[in-house]
């Protein structure tokens, strides 16, 4: 078992992104223990990992082992001593997790590195009631943390630079391809793009050009299959033949900013709101959830080691 594998990682919070770490961690031979303030918590990470492990990357340790490396501790200073990796996935609340970091800070090692699941939040905003805050760095997953590979890692002014490379360092170790973002920006960059695309798919929605399920399908029969081998400016350097970026700027990309002016602009007024709510759930139903997310994760999983086979990075 390499050195990786023999640390003991914790993991606060067990809600959607805290089990899909779990999962994850124990497929890679991790020691895992579980923070948690809710009562059920065995139970609800017992079915977390019953649903999740069937998707974990192929190599993975057999399920069956998980409770050998797996523990609960609800009381947080005794859940981060002596722990190697901490990984926070507390609510999206920065005094929340200002308390939370101070109380980290004191009670791990001082070696130990601690992670930060937040999808808005700076590190040194968020550190900023601990004595040190250097070895304080984002890892944003992208949902499921243990099907999708990306996580943005994102330090502050006050960061370490060696925290940053043990952290990009510890994702690979668990599978995770990490991308470190130059300077910080409010909800980083993966979020900010899928902002982007969803903007224009509630106004598209709202307008009637398409019904909610239909712009579902828009996506992933074009766009959505396109991103999953190449990225957008690779697409467009592609899309100019020969010539590349420089000749589709130059052709069809000269009536971007007009076309950009076209975009829409929507508000997520009651009336909105509902009628997403009601195209949702007529097309996915309300008591499908596991089933969906079954169906999601074994159709990115397969995306994945098609990927994986055609030598893809």
């Amino acid at each position: 078992m390499s050195q990786s594998q023999q640390r003991t990682v914790t993991v606060i919070g067990a809600g959607t992104i805290g089990l899909g770490w779990i999962a994850l961690f124990l497929g890679y031979g991790l020691r895992v223990r579980v923070n948690s303030r809710r009562p059920e918590a065995e139970r609800i990470v017992a079915e977390g990992l019953e649903l999740f492990a069937p998707f974990l990357p192929e190599g993975t340790e057999d399920p069956a082992g998980f409770p050998d490396r797996l523990e609960f501790e609800p009381d947080l200073e005794r859940a981060v001593a002596g722990a190697d990796v901490i990984v926070e996935n507390a609510p999206e609340n920065l005094e929340l997790k200002q308390e939370l970091f101070a109380r980290v800070g004191k009670a791990a090692r001082a070696d130990a590195l601690i992670l930060s699941s937040t999808s808005t939040l700076d590190p040194d905003d968020m550190g900023a009631l601990m004595a040190d805050s250097a070895r304080l760095v984002v890892g944003h997953p992208f949902n499921p943390p243990h099907v999708v590979p990306l996580v943005e890692v994102v330090a502050g002014e006050r960061t370490a630079p060696e925290a940053v490379r043990e952290a990009v360092d510890f994702y690979a170790s668990v599978g995770r391809h990490p991308v470190v973002l130059r300077k910080p920006v409010l909800a980083f960059a993966a979020n900010r793009l899928q902002s982007a695309l969803l903007r224009e798919s509630v106004h598209l929605v709202k307008e009637g050009v398409v019904s909610l399920e239909e712009l579902d399908q828009v996506v992933t029969h074009s766009i959505g299959l396109r991103w999953a081998t190449v990225g957008p400016f690779l697409a467009f350097h592609l899309g100019g033949g020969t010539g590349g970026l420089r000749k589709w700027l130059g052709t069809l990309g000269a009536g971007l900013e007009k076309g950009w002016e076209l975009l829409g602009t929507p508000s997520l007024d009651e009336e909105t709101i509902g009628s997403l709510i009601d195209q949702a759930e007529q097309a996915y139903g309300t008591d499908r959830y596991e089933e969906l997310v079954r169906e999601r994760d074994t159709r990115q999983t397969a995306v994945l080691r098609a990927l994986a086979e055609a030598g893809a990075d």
